[in-house]
C-alpha cells in the first residue's frame, strides 16, 4: 500500500498538482475570454472575431486565471478545510475580487496599461473589479471546489510519475521564461512611450523584435493609462 502511494504522481496538495492546475487554468481562462468576445462580437455585428486574450506572448496561456485556479485550490482544498459552502462562497467572492483588483493595479503601476476597465459597470470598485463579478467568482469557485476539483485531482494522480515530473519541469521552465519575456517586453514598451531610449543590447533587441505593432497583436485589449498620454 505504501509502495503504491509512493509511486503515485502529485498525491495530495503539492507543487506538481498545483502547477498542472495552474497550467489548465491558464488555458481555460484564455479560451473562455476568447469565446466570450466572439459571442459578443457576433451578437453585435454578426462578424466572427477570434481575438487574442492571452496573457503571455508565446502560447495560449493567461497566468491571471492560472494563478487564480492554483490559489483557490491551495486555499480551499486542504484536508483540514472544514468551511461550510456559504463560507466558501463568501471567501471566494473576496479572493476573486481582490486578485482581479491587485493585478489590475500592479499592471498599471509597472507597465502603464490596463487590460480591463469596469468604470461604467454596476457596483464597480475603482474600475478594477465589480461586486457582480465577485459574486460570479464566488459561484464559479464553489462549483469548482465541490464538483470539478475532485475529478481533476483524481485524473492528475493517474499520470505516469516519470512523465508527469518531466511535464511539470518542462512547462515550469517554459512558462517562467515566457512570463519573464512578456513582462519585460511590456515594461520596455512603457519606457519607449516615455521617450527613454534603450541603454543595453537587450533593450535594443526588444525594440527591434517586440514593437508596439507586435505587442498589439497579442494584447489588443490592453490600453494605455492617462499618465502615458
Amino acid at each position: 500500500m505504501s509502495s503504491r502511494k509512493e509511486n503515485t504522481f502529485a498525491k495530495g496538495i503539492c507543487y506538481d498538482k498545483l502547477f498542472i492546475i495552474f497550467l489548465l487554468g491558464c488555458m481555460v481562462g484564455t479560451y473562455y475570454e476568447q469565446i466570450l468576445e466572439l459571442i459578443k462580437a457576433f451578437t453585435k455585428t454578426g462578424a466572427i472575431v477570434w481575438e487574442s486574450r492571452r496573457g503571455v506572448i508565446y502560447g495560449p496561456f493567461n497566468p491571471l486565471y492560472g494563478f487564480g485556479f492554483a490559489l483557490i485550490t491551495y486555499v480551499f482544498c486542504e484536508k483540514k478545510n472544514n468551511r461550510s459552502i456559504g463560507q466558501t462562497f463568501l471567501l471566494a467572492c473576496l479572493l476573486g475580487g481582490s486578485l482581479e483588483y491587485i493585478v489590475s493595479y500592479l499592471q498599471e503601476i509597472f507597465v502603464g496599461t490596463t487590460s480591463w476597465n469596469y468604470t461604467r459597470k454596476f457596483l464597480n470598485i475603482h474600475g478594477r473589479t465589480t461586486v457582480p463579478f465577485m459574486i460570479f467568482w464566488g459561484f464559479a469557485t464553489t462549483i469548482y471546489i465541490y464538483k470539478i476539483y475532485p475529478y481533476i485531482s483524481k485524473r492528475i494522480e493517474q499520470f505516469p510519475k516519470k512523465l508527469g515530473k518531466f511535464f511539470v519541469v518542462f512547462f515550469t521552465i517554459f512558462l517562467s521564461l515566457d512570463m519573464l519575456v512578456s513582462f519585460t517586453a511590456l515594461y520596455r514598451q512603457d519606457l519607449r512611450r516615455k521617450g527613454i531610449p534603450a541603454k543595453t543590447i537587450i533593450g535594443e533587441l526588444y525594440d527591434k523584435h517586440y514593437t508596439d505593432e507586435f505587442l498589439e497583436k497579442y494584447y489588443p485589449n490592453m490600453k494605455q493609462t492617462k499618465r502615458d498620454k
